[in-house]
């Protein structure tokens, strides 16, 4: 029998610290602190509503982080 994969690490990370930064600041600082994946959505984006283990999500209006969520 194969063995289960290792999900991918998530830090411990509050996602509100993000919210009000510049979008690419906000990247780049979650990057460093080893979010694997790092995701910007215009408003109102359809997306699915997988959840996804180190996954970092933000919602971006003119160039600012409004909201931040994980997964």
């Amino acid at each position: 029998m194969a063995s289960l994969p290792t999900p991918s690490a998530q830090p411990d990370d509050a996602p509100e610290a993000y919210v009000g930064l510049d979008a690419a600041d906000a990247e780049r600082l979650a990057r460093e602190r080893g979010w694997s994946t790092v995701r910007a959505l215009p408003p109102g984006s359809i997306i699915t509503m997988e959840y996804l283990e180190g996954r970092l999500n933000f919602e971006v209006k003119d160039g600012t982080v409004i909201r931040c969520w994980k997964g």
